[in-house]
């Protein structure tokens, strides 16, 4: 999270172009949504399983991250790909999540709300299971990428005067429902119903494909996507030795400080 944010703040500074970050975790680890109560978490059980914790600087509900791809997509607020509401970018970036689980012969599709077709009584129920659902995976937003109706790419994105910056979460394997296991719920019985929900909305490549595929193939997947969809001419590089000074400031001042994991 500190390295998103470096890159953010170096964007904006003009320092580094628009960039596309591909990387995983290790160990584990359970991330929160910047609004989401850290009573959401079961600390007892996190720390059981060895598992760290961060609260990320953009919205949304729990995810645990492991066997999974994460990609960052950070630039200035006026490159074209980026601008307009917080939806029209996400349907942008969109086109190129969908391209590169294309490339990995999936059919997969950009869910679409049709919330003008729900009725009040579906929407207030609706509501109430977010309001009350720890779990991100577990409900699609607008142009998130889906595949036979369940959830398969979750994202979130935050805009600060620097730029835009939007991650999100490929699971490509393991049991779904184990980031169950470090939140709390009321009883035993909201848990597993908390996990066959997931089960039922959600799913990983390795159980689409019925098979496990490198973690390279996916890296080379979603660089030629990005490629292609959003026409970036993307070059690998390091981080620069200003964002790597600042990733160490703010995981001393910020990501690894209680006073931002705990606040909510």
């Amino acid at each position: 999270m500190a390295v998103d944010e470096a890159i953010l703040e170096a964007v904006g500074r003009g320092d580094v172009p628009a960039t596309l970050r591909l990387y995983a975790w290790e160990p584990a680890c359970l991330s929160i949504g910047y609004a989401q109560s850290t009573s959401d978490v079961d600390l007892e059980a996190l720390e059981d399983y060895g598992w760290d914790l961060v609260r990320r600087p953009t919205g949304g509900r729990a995810i645990l991250h492991a066997n999974e791809l994460t990609y960052a997509v950070i630039g200035p607020k006026n490159d074209p790909r980026l601008t307009g509401s917080v939806v029209d970018s996400y349907h942008k970036i969109s086109r190129a999540l969908l391209h590169a689980i294309k490339l990995l012969e999936v059919n997969a599709d950009a869910f679409e709300k049709q919330v003008l077709e729900l009725k009040e009584s579906d929407q207030q129920s609706a509501q109430i299971r977010k309001t009350q659902n720890p779990v991100c995976f577990e409900v699609p937003s607008n142009y998130e990428i889906t595949v036979g109706g369940k959830k398969l790419i979750g994202s979130a994105q935050a805009r600060r005067k620097e730029g835009v910056l939007q991650h999100g979460s490929l699971p490509l394997g393991g049991d779904l429902t184990r980031v169950t296991r470090v939140l709390d719920f009321p009883d035993q019985d909201a848990q597993s119903d908390a996990a066959a929900r997931l089960l039922d909305r959600a799913a990983t490549m390795e159980h689409i494909l019925g098979y496990e595929t490198p973690w390279e193939s996916f890296v080379q997947a979603f660089t030629t996507a990005f490629g292609d969809a959003l026409q970036l001419n993307l070059q690998e590089s390091d981080l620069t030795q200003t964002e790597l000074d600042r990733v160490i400031e703010l995981i001393r001042e910020k990501y690894s400080h209680p006073s931002w994991t705990y606040r909510v």
